[in-house]
């Protein structure tokens, strides 16, 4: 884009900007925000205290004005060609400021500080605590920075070069105003007032204060109490459920207040509640979207990118951004006798650790949280964007996406995932095409308006993430995109009195409201997307955006000699660190020779516009805006290659597409019959089928093959392999299973659906006897009073490591181990005896419960490699919880423990009179241990198996193998490049059958005390010759052991 172009449309901004704050300032002033249609001031719904969407946000303290500040002191830095812009913008911002301390006082404790509309924020008025910290403590605490220096100002120096930051000296501004902290001290005043939400048990606050009288309204917290006047909890209760963002997202304003004031009561309270919510994360890594502030539990079960969870995801970075390079805080409160009304949340929780409050903590949060989303929210289907699925499945759970998700390509800008960025943020690019702003949701599945959710308020999201990424690319198409949004904003959203938000994107309906985030964010980003040399830009320190678009950072501290402290010199918490992860921001690819653009070059360039059917649009879908001499537009030719303000020449001459990603699938219907088994459990409300019970969060149990209709999807990777991703309908996240009985297969055989014995995997299975008894004898001492290990019981276990404990130290350890995860597993299943066993009869010994240790076995390959025992588990076997055993489950009960079996051959009663055989590995090479086994005469009684149990402290050069593939990370599956030989070095005429565990010296000393053992083939689906990846066929362990 040409540099005048760019200047023009720079100017248009201030000009856009201006026209919405000069009116506020006209008609709506002290109030918070201008209603742009009736021009008339906007304030809060006293009739109906529940209008939340309006009171939650109107505090009756100046809103717009407040978030406005910000804005001014950054047009306050514009070029010198654009004439009075930079003066009037400061001028603007100190009379702005000026007339905050006027209508509220100065924050201090005397005369001055009380204002024409009261002392600080003293205003009876229930407010939500997320949007009173990002607009009014942010805005607050942003314009302090650019009123003392802190944030730069062109031409604007106050603070002394060798002055402290955090203690400046005053100034005094042409209006007359000696500036010496006063928006500094409101921002405390207001903080201060929201400190009573943060009295709960869990650590997050609660939704909403009043600024006034507290939280009365809230009966549970430890602070209720109801001061006269003030308004009670009558009536229905008060909501405590809030979301993620509005608890997690307060850690930006309130380190930096805490930091500027020295009071650290604010920045812990806000670190807590972040590490509060994140803690709460499901097993597969997300967070949901809504939450019981009381409580602590989710609500909805939904996670999401956009609303309920956007700045929660911002705030883990930009964390990491503003701490770094800064001291841990100082966490020692003032004496609280000292000042009245003092508040401390704090106190009701143990402090929290130097990593919670570390810069690194919170990467590796953002970290881990932007791996869940790429893993699980993220899809490339038709083109790249994020889907809301289920919190704890990862399932899909709706299909629209939000506009306030177009936020989340700027935060990947900053995190070094350029092209993720890019690629996502041209969906919301193609919507705003399609509609001249992004509506409050957009169906994917339908390709429209979902639900009637058509409104656009003025939201900053999308322009936000253009912004960044042009400050990342440098691409022009960036510019083109600001160009749109300011085009289509001037035609449909001007009044006379203002800019109003859009009730209908479709028709074009105009609400009758200018959010203040209009003019605080909005504006403000695309004043700086179109002013590249603006201090902002160029500023080289650790300052960050804050949800609300106000610049934040924290002034480093200068020592005696000048230099800027803050660094922490400990190195014992600079921990984290891991290279599986971005780290650094990647080099864009040079620009296209000609055109200038790589974005407008991309091969996936027409799949977000197919996405939106923009090809099926009339020829001029944003309307006849387009001025006689500007640039050529495709708004005359088509609307399909977007966006509608991109010249013609951006777009190369020999540009290709790629074919649009449409995932192959296909879909599997097995008829109906009449001896269907039906199944139930509690967990069963979201599967809605009788043929289906989920067994656990990540695995549903299908307990017949009649009726069932199953979808699988073709996934291309390092292996092509099958995932099922619907199962009667229910949709399946990309780490759920589905559990078949290998008894319901048969042997079903079927190109489309064959079952196949796996060849390199198989499952030894060892039972384990624990008695449960109440009644110890001093033979079984146990304080517990409830489970004993019976170690009377047989254990052939003849250990040839002499340096190894002796065996009922082992035993001892082992039934330690399971005792206390039977305890657990009692306690939580409340598992009990029979009445009609042994053990319900007094003086009688209690029935043995039966614990079973399932572990995946490797076979080996190679010359060497034996067949396994014919004789395995029966398929669907059970075995019971207590009492005697079939020996057909488990054919095998006598071990023998042979150390790695390298010193020599082993006793001549060690394959002779035992079954299995249990080697460490390690020491030598497999077949080297083979050959140490003496010949035997083959029986029932003889060894039919030997088991090398493998640890990660084996691996060495003494041994050959190799590693086998991401199916079994980890373990490795044996070579034996020989054939088997005796101890005289003869063939073995009977090849002796081998597998390997893992588990290290744990496994090895389980199988040596085992009192049974026996094997299992494992079995996997496959369709059209292609692995079924999330299908466990079950033989008796319900999955649990894959």
């Amino acid at each position: 884009m040409r540099a005048g172009r760019v200047t023009d449309l720079r100017r248009e901004t201030v000009g856009l900007f201006y026209h919405g704050f000069d009116n506020y300032m006209r008609v709506a002033f002290p109030e918070d925000e201008l209603r742009p249609v009736s021009c008339t001031p906007l304030t809060r719904d006293a009739k109906n205290p529940r209008n939340v969407e309006l009171n939650d946000v109107l505090g009756n303290y100046s809103l717009t004005l407040i978030d406005s500040l910000s804005t001014l002191a950054i047009l306050a830095s514009a070029p010198l060609d654009d004439g009075n812009t930079g003066p009037k913008a400061l001028r603007d911002f100190q009379d702005g400021v000026a007339a905050l301390v006027e209508q509220y006082g100065d924050g201090r404790p005397g005369r001055s500080g009380a204002g024409l509309r009261g002392r600080g924020f003293d205003v009876d008025s229930k407010v939500q605590v997320f949007e009173t910290v990002i607009r009014g403590v942010g805005g607050l605490l942003s314009a302090h920075l650019f009123a003392i220096g802190a944030l730069p100002i062109t031409g604007y120096e106050p603070l002394d070069p060798d002055g402290d930051p955090l203690d400046p000296r005053p100034v005094v501004w042409p209006n007359g105003l000696k500036y010496d902290g006063q928006l500094l001290r409101l921002a405390l005043d207001l903080g201060q007032r929201l400190l009573p939400a943060f009295y709960t048990k869990t650590g997050m606050p609660y939704p909403r204060v009043n600024l006034r009288h507290g939280i009365p309204f809230y009966t549970n917290s430890p602070l209720h109490d109801t001061p006269a006047g003030a308004p009670g909890a009558e009536g229905a209760p008060e909501i405590t459920e809030t979301c993620s963002a509005g608890a997690g997202s307060l850690v930006l304003e309130f380190t930096v207040l805490s930091r500027l004031s020295g009071d650290p009561r604010f920045e812990q309270l806000a670190k807590r509640a972040f590490w509060a919510v994140w803690y709460r994360k499901s097993q597969i890594g997300l967070i949901g979207a809504g939450v019981d502030a009381e409580e602590g539990h989710w609500i909805g079960g939904f996670s999401v990118i956009g609303a309920g969870a956007d700045s929660f995801f911002e705030y883990a970075l930009k964390s990491h951004i503003l701490l770094s390079g800064h001291e841990l805080p100082n966490r020692t409160a003032p004496a609280a006798s000292s000042m009245p009304g003092w508040m401390d949340p704090n106190v009701l929780f143990p402090p929290l650790s130097d990593t919670e409050n570390s810069p690194e903590a919170f990467l590796e949060a953002w970290h881990h949280a932007h791996a869940a989303i790429k893993r699980h929210l993220y899809t490339d289907r038709d083109h790249p964007h994020y889907q809301n699925v289920n919190l704890w499945t990862g399932s899909l759970a709706s299909y629209w996406v939000d506009s306030l998700g177009a936020y989340y390509s700027g935060l990947l800008v900053l995190a070094g995932e350029l092209d993720e960025a890019v690629e996502t943020n041209l969906l919301y690019t193609a919507i705003w095409t399609r509609y001249a702003a992004l509506p409050e949701r957009w169906s994917l599945r339908d390709k429209t308006v979902e639900g009637g959710l058509g409104w656009w308020p003025l939201r900053p999201e999308f322009i936000e993430s253009t912004y960044h990424l042009y400050r990342a690319t440098k691409d022009p198409w960036h510019l083109y995109v600001g160009e749109m949004v300011l085009r289509d904003i001037t035609r449909r959203c001007w009044t006379p009195c203002g800019w109003a938000g859009l009730q209908n994107v479709v028709n074009g309906e105009k609400s009758d409201r200018m959010e203040s985030f209009f003019l605080g964010e909005t504006a403000k980003y695309l004043y700086l997307l179109f002013d590249d040399d603006h201090p902002l830009n160029k500023l080289d320190a650790a300052y960050v955006f804050t949800t609300e678009g106000h610049p934040l950072l924290i002034p480093k501290v200068k020592t005696r000699d000048g230099r800027p402290r803050g660094s922490s010199h400990r190195t014992d918490l600079i921990a984290y660190y891991d290279d599986t992860y971005t780290n650094s921001c990647p080099a864009y690819p040079p620009p296209i020779p000609l055109t200038g653009s790589v974005t407008a070059a991309r091969k996936d360039l027409y799949h977000a516009a197919r996405m939106l059917d923009l090809h099926l649009l009339p020829s001029s879908p944003s309307g006849p805006d387009v001025v006689e001499g500007q640039e050529q537009s495709l708004v005359r030719s088509n609307p399909a290659l977007f966006p509608w303000t991109l010249p013609l020449h951006v777009l190369p001459e020999n540009g290709t597409c790629n074919p649009i990603n449409s995932p192959n699938e296909i879909m599997l219907e097995f008829a109906a019959n009449a001896q269907q088994v039906v199944a139930g459990s509690s967990f069963n409300f979201m599967l809605g089928s009788q043929n289906m019970e989920r067994l656990t969060t990540d695995r549903i149990r299908v307990s017949s093959l009649s009726g069932l209709k199953i979808t699988l999807r073709l996934e291309e990777g390092e292996e092509r392999e099958w995932r099922v991703n619907k199962v009667n309908g229910v949709p399946l996240g990309r780490d759920e299973f589905i559990v078949l009985d290998r008894a319901i297969l048969g042997d079903v055989s079927d190109p489309r659906f064959n079952l196949v014995r796996d060849p390199v995997f198989t499952k030894l299975q060892h039972l384990h006897k624990v008695v449960l008894n109440s009644n110890h004898t001093e033979d079984h001492p146990d304080e517990d009073g409830d489970l004993v290990v019976d170690q009377d019981a047989p254990l052939l276990y003849q250990p040839t490591d002499h340096s190894s404990p002796p065996v009922t130290s082992r035993v001892a350890e082992f039934g330690s181990m399971v005792k206390s995860l039977l305890t657990r597993m009692v306690s939580s299943l409340d598992i009990q005896p029979a009445p009609s066993s042994a053990s319900a009869v007094a003086g009688s010994p209690a029935l043995p419960f039966n614990f079973v240790v399932n572990q995946t076995a490797v076979v080996p390959t190679g010359l060497g490699t034996a067949p396994l025992p014919t004789i395995t588990v029966p398929a669907g076997a059970r075995v019971p919880e207590f009492g005697p055993v079939d020996p057909s489950v488990f054919p095998w009960s006598t071990v023998y423990a042979g150390g790695d079996a390298c010193a020599g051959p082993l006793p001549d009663a060690a394959p002779r009179d035992h079954q299995v055989l249990v080697l460490r590995r390690g020491g030598c090479s497999f077949s080297e241990k083979l050959a140490n086994i003496p010949a035997h005469a083959p029986s029932p009684r003889s060894l039919q198996l030997v088991v090398v149990v493998s640890g990660e402290e084996d691996d060495g050069a003494d041994y050959k193998s190799y590693a086998l593939s991401a199916a079994a990370p980890g373990l490795i599956r044996p070579l034996l490049e020989e054939v088997q030989r005796t101890p005289g070095g003869l063939e073995r005429r009977h090849p002796i059958p081998m597998v390997m565990v893992a588990g290290g010296e744990v496994a090895y000393h389980q199988l040596a005390v085992a009192e049974r053992v026996g094997l299992a083939r494992r079995y996997y689906l496959e369709s059209q010759g292609v692995r079924v990846r999330n299908i466990i066929v079950d033989e008796g362990d319900a999955g649990v052991n894959p």
